[in-house]
């Protein structure tokens, strides 16, 4: 199928119009999906419906240059209309509290549009499956912004594991730890997110489903490997929180590999402090997220190597992902937009597969979730995974 796009003032490929379910002027992700899909200039946005509250919607909307005709009261309305307009949206991206992720999906698939979404991908297991049949159905694509799979050195580190780098898997360390909800009380400044401790609207899981399956999703793009048993202990430490805010996850692999991901939004001092350590056989990496452009790697045996960005080493995954020469710092936006782009891509017909998540690694985020909730409902017991992916 060819898509309809609109043509760069610039020589380059042809940008693709987008439209926006959520976003609006309280939330934080919308900007960053906004300023994303603009970097490599594949992606105008053209069409919104960015707020529960319509009148603030229309109003931001036109703000930021979508005109009149295209600033929808609600997604029901825009998927509708845009459906029947001869310049109709190429995709949708959705960036409302993870809820409204199912329905609005759903809605833009069958009425034949792709659709990049914010994770977790839906709130339920069930959801999940269900949604990954629709793409199936419709044909259409569905991208998953895990944003640090979008890092240079993350696809690196992903290259040289595969490249038999380090061996043999034998351990995963992950861990995200967060200070923002460590108060008793949510910021009133920061109503935007405090839907995230609200169960009807993130679901379940608190931290382990919004910075968790962060974790999760990254381990398992690096490794290239899922574990296959885990146990999880899922606390909320803030009294009175009904979600968890703390959570600390073993697993087994079934290639005898073991793992521990720990996920926090109440470990004072922690801002987005995002780290992976694998270590194989005959080898180790390591990454931080507050450090993007360094990937530690230790063949067995032999001094610490650091590996930059764009620097000596680097693998064609890294290199294909940076925009400007090492030492020229580049970070979360520019990370973030590579998911754009490679979005783009395949959306334009220039590749067939790309790194950005897909539909089906939302079902193994939700597998993740439904493992750890199961596990520490029943005070910690080991739980399969491979039994909740085949059911």
């Amino acid at each position: 199928m060819t898509l309809k796009a609109e043509k760069s003032h610039a020589k380059g490929p042809a940008r693709l119009r987008l439209g926006m379910v959520g976003g609006g002027v309280t939330a934080f992700i919308g900007a960053v999906h906004r300023i994303a899909s603009r970097i490599d200039d594949r992606f105008v946005l053209v069409a919104g419906a960015l707020d529960n509250d319509p009148q603030r919607g229309r109003d931001f909307a036109l703000s930021i240059g979508i005109e009149a005709d295209r600033a929808y009261d609600s997604y029901q309305e825009m998927i509708k209309a845009e459906a029947l307009r001869p310049d109709k949206v190429d995709a949708i991206a959705i960036v409302t509290p993870n809820f409204l992720h199912f329905p609005v999906a759903k809605t833009a698939l069958e009425a034949g549009f792709h659709v990049i979404c914010e994770k977790p991908m839906t709130t339920t297991l069930e959801d999940a499956r269900a949604l990954a049949e629709i793409v199936k159905r419709t044909g259409k694509k569905l991208f998953l912004t895990h944003t640090y799979t979008g890092y240079p050195m993350v696809r690196q580190a992903r290259e040289m594991v595969a490249d038999g780098a380090i061996g043999a898997l034998r351990r995963v360390q992950v861990e995200y730890a967060q200070d923002w909800l460590a108060a008793p009380e949510e910021d009133p400044e920061a109503a935007g997110a405090n839907w995230r401790n609200d169960p009807k609207k993130a679901g379940q899981g608190g931290a382990i489903g919004d910075i968790g399956t962060h974790a999760y999703n990254l381990a398992a793009f690096v490794a290239a490997e899922e574990p296959s048993h885990l146990l999880a202990e899922l606390t909320a430490l803030v009294p009175g929180r009904q979600v968890d805010d703390d959570a600390m996850v073993l697993m087994r692999y079934a290639s005898g590999a073991k793992g521990t991901l720990w996920a926090s939004q109440v470990a004072a001092g922690n801002g987005n402090n995002l780290s992976l350590r694998i270590y194989g056989a005959t080898g180790g990496l390591e990454w931080w997220q507050e450090k993007p452009e360094e990937l530690w790697y230790t063949p067995l045996g032999e001094p610490r190597r650091l590996l930059l960005r764009n620097g000596a080493g680097a693998t064609e995954a890294a290199v294909s992902g940076s925009r400007i020469p090492a030492a020229h710092p580049e970070g979360y936006l520019e990370a973030f937009a590579n998911l754009y782009k490679d979005a783009a891509d395949v959306l334009s017909g220039n590749q067939q597969q790309t790194l950005v998540p897909d539909a089906a690694d939302g079902v193994s985020g939700l597998v993740f979730v439904t493992a750890c909730l199961e596990s520490a409902s029943n005070n910690g017991t080991w739980v399969s995974l491979d039994a909740l992916r085949n059911g």
